[in-house]
């Protein structure tokens, strides 16, 4: 299936094309075809009429998540129902009818510049003469998100991480969505053909407490203690604060006990369960190599040499962390990047692992992807 993904490079668009990168990495793993031939539209591409028109023609689904937010307010009333006019006369023009999903928002209820832009943008990719799904969405949040940048659940987590207060409401709320919730919200229409109005559910929270939950994710996480992660949105809140460590807060070196006995340290604490294993890898040997969607995972080398690198997925820069069983330091993988470890030295590794939740052959969210390409 051809999908288009407009806006690809912001916040939705990245999870929603690791999503079908992560099916097709599944299905490549498996000696299958691909499912899925991904066509990634930046905002330049609606500035080229070929380029436009060449990424439509065939295309069975657009996921359109393009649009302007911050702006001038003329700017952005205008911007969102010209940038979807500009998609449906490229699918005029090549005979392409798309089932068209439009990341809509809350927002379009609202008599404002940002809202009737919204709501018009709306209107016109449903004349477009194809399916068509209005998915309204709530604040959207998630790993990769920009701070500073019409998102508050990301501003926060910049500012908890930096040791500073925030400008808040005491008496605001907002409704949150994982951008890998809306994402899969937005396949999911696609893939079962569901038309009108979606609505994926959100979390309604007050903003200070918001705030707090950040705060006590990183306090207690600076004291190498997890959160309780049976809360499917816990979880992903808490994988969206992680993902904003990187990539200079790890390896984190555990407190050492030592005595004439030899020496004791806590390798997780916390998390509400999950499972812990051990394994050993030959010197030259890479484990890994792949990427989780939601899983949290730690590497904790105990004994021998390692390097453990970690790649973004859909990108190419690499980071690199040495680490060695005599100085014990964690590094937790984050969601949505590839991972590896390699031994490098020239005895036997030994690695401790732990995931926050028990391994399930039949929803492994394991996908095999190569860290160096």
């Amino acid at each position: 299936m051809r999908i288009v993904i407009t806006g690809a490079g912001g916040l939705i668009g990245w999870h929603a094309h690791a999503r079908l990168y992560a099916a097709n990495c599944a299905a490549a793993f498996q000696g299958e075809l691909k499912p899925y031939d991904v066509v990634a539209l930046d905002h330049a591409t609606f500035d080229d009429d070929a380029a436009l028109s060449s990424a439509v023609k065939g295309a069975q689904a657009v996921l359109h998540f393009a649009g302007v937010n911050r702006a001038p307010d003329d700017v952005v009333e205008a911007a969102n129902p010209a940038i979807a006019a500009r998609l449906v006369e490229a699918c005029k023009s090549t005979n392409a009818a798309p089932h068209i999903v439009y990341a809509n928002s809350t927002h379009a209820a609202n008599d404002t510049p940002y809202g009737r832009s919204k709501r018009i943008a709306g209107e016109v990719l449903s004349r477009a003469g194809g399916q068509y799904t209005d998915m309204v969405l709530p604040h959207i949040f998630g790993e990769c998100a920009r701070p500073d940048y019409n998102n508050v659940t990301a501003t926060f987590i910049k500012a908890v991480i930096a040791g500073e207060t925030a400008d808040i409401n005491p008496n605001g709320r907002v409704s949150l969505l994982h951008a890998g919730a809306a994402a899969k919200a937005a396949l999911d229409a696609v893939k079962s053909v569901t038309i009108g109005t979606v609505s994926p559910e959100a979390r309604d929270i007050a903003v200070v407490d918001l705030f707090s939950i950040l705060q006590g994710f990183h306090a207690n996480y600076q004291a190498n203690i997890y959160p309780d992660l049976r809360d499917p949105f816990t979880v992903s809140l808490f994988n969206s604060y992680r993902a904003a460590l990187y990539p200079d807060e790890f390896p984190r070196p555990l407190k050492l006990n030592t005595d004439a006995r030899g020496t004791l340290f806590e390798a997780v604490k916390g998390g509400g369960g999950g499972q812990t294993f051990l394994s050993t890898t030959m010197p030259g040997v890479t484990r890994g190599d792949h990427f989780h969607l939601d899983k949290v995972e730690r590497f904790l080398v105990v004994q021998g040499e390692a390097m453990i690198r970690i790649r973004k997925v859909l990108t190419d820069e690499v980071w690199e962390y040495r680490v060695s069983g005599g100085n014990p330091s964690p590094v937790d993988m984050p969601t949505l990047h590839t991972h590896s470890i390699e031994n490098v030295g020239d005895t036997e590794l030994l690695t401790l692992f732990w995931t926050h939740d028990l391994f399930d052959p039949a929803n492994p969210d394991t996908f095999a992807d190569k860290v160096l390409k």
